[in-house]
């Protein structure tokens, strides 16, 4: 076929096409993806995605090194990052077709506003998003169990240089404050690094028991490697978690939706230790201010105490003598009263004891008196009734064994009797 054309005619017919004035310094809206520098040429690849995420167009870009480090400069002082892949960006690009290396974009300049709006806009719709739900401020406004947090969980990059320098500045303080602090490894850039980092918060919240709060931090770097850091779910865990978490990503002038939700915010992970050291020192100040006060006071109170004891001790003698004197003087006034008061009531008792007494006197003379005479009366009887008189009188006592017979069969033949006389005696045996 006499018509067919060279792949050289061909593609320079294809850049004949592309490379038209209205292809030419137009402005264009991309994602970046793959971006890369080499030899001082920035090569990344430009996507557009719909509303579900999934690409519909695709272009590859670059950067030519004359223009390269202005453009660079210019996107890094607007917005303190980098080109790098998942941004989104207004680049004014030109088309071109190479024989050899295909269709690109090369850009000549970018429009950082357009990259700072979108990352303010996907800041501000996190932020919105966690405001409607109720969680916005609710790790900002936990209050501290503790007035010194010193059990500090990590959620770091093992091996960082910012985890590093922070526990160096946490171990080495001044103050000899100790910490107890454990390490839960997460990845801390990249798009694998939500879920990694919220994978360590869930270790840290199982175990939460074991701390006062829970630091994340990350040193220095690529602005654009923090975009890690402008995710939803991970902003939300950091929002609900329940322990007060600190942020200390990047530098001063670094700022990330975690900055927003987190309890206490600090530039870097040394400023954090500073942080952390600090609320140990002051407590520590508190507690020598609070010692020496007490210190003053009681000297103040001893030296008082002491001033007072001695003046006691001066007037005690005087105190006690003036005591005693009075004492004594109310014993004597007492004992004089008492002696008065008891000569006027006992002198009336005094008399009445003594008529008492000389009628007890009478009574018991006219008693014993009446008690003679009845003994006397008593006695006359009785020596008249007595056995004695009664023999006196002629009569006689018949004696059985020593007992008087009173009936004759009280005898039997053979017994000996006994008869008592007034003067003696008479033994009689009875035949019959």
């Amino acid at each position: 076929m006499n018509n067919s054309l060279s792949l050289l005619e061909l593609t320079r017919l294809v850049a004949s096409l592309v490379q038209r004035p209205e292809t030419q310094n137009v402005w264009v809206t991309a994602e970046l993806s793959d971006v890369a520098v080499r030899g001082g040429h920035c090569y990344m690849e430009l996507l557009q995605k719909d509303d579900r995420g999934l690409q519909v167009a695709k272009a590859r870009g670059v950067i030519w090194a004359n223009t390269y480090p202005r453009i660079d400069a210019q996107f890094f002082a607007a917005t303190g990052q980098r080109f790098a892949s998942g941004l989104k960006v207004m680049l004014r690009v030109s088309a071109a077709m190479h024989p050899v290396y295909g269709f690109s974009l090369v850009v000549t300049a970018v429009n950082p506003e357009y990259t700072m709006g979108d990352l303010l806009r996907r800041r501000r719709e996190i932020l919105e998003r966690l405001k409607a739900e109720g969680i916005l401020n609710l790790n900002r406004e936990l209050k501290w169990d503790c007035a010194v947090p010193n059990r500090i969980a990590i959620v770091s990059a093992p091996g960082a240089a910012g985890y590093g320098d922070f526990m160096n500045q946490l171990h080495n303080n001044p103050a000899r404050l100790r910490f107890t602090t454990r390490l839960y490894p997460a990845i801390m850039q990249g798009a694998s690094a939500p879920h990694s980092i919220i994978a360590a918060l869930e270790q840290v919240a199982a175990e939460s028991h074991m701390w006062d709060c829970v630091v994340i931090i990350r040193g220095g770097g690529a602005t654009s490697d923090l975009q890690a850091f402008e995710d939803y779910a991970l902003a939300a865990n950091v929002a609900q978690f329940p322990l007060p978490v600190v942020i200390g990503i990047g530098h001063e002038r670094d700022v990330t939706v975690l900055d927003y939700i987190a309890n206490t915010r600090l530039k870097t992970p040394t400023a954090v230790a500073e942080w952390l050291i600090a609320q140990g020192e002051n407590a520590l100040a508190w507690l020598q201010t609070t010692g020496n006060r007490i210190l003053q006071i009681a000297s103040q109170r001893i030296s008082g105490n002491k001033e007072q004891l001695a003046h006691a001790e001066g007037l005690l003698p005087v105190v006690a003598r003036g005591a005693i004197d009075r004492g004594l003087t109310r014993m004597r006034n007492a004992t004089s009263a008492i002696e008065n008061v008891s000569a006027r009531r006992l002198q009336p008792q005094h008399t009445r004891m003594q008529m008492l007494f000389q009628q007890l006197i009478q009574a018991a003379g006219r008693r014993i008196e009446r008690e003679r005479t009845r003994l006397d009366s008593s006695d006359t009887l009785l020596s008249a009734l007595s056995p004695a008189a009664t023999l006196a009188r002629g009569y006689s006592i018949t004696m059985l064994d020593g007992k008087a017979v009173t009936d004759p069969s009280q005898v039997k033949p053979g017994d000996e009797l006994t008869t008592l006389l007034a003067h003696g005696q008479i033994t009689v045996t009875p035949t019959r």
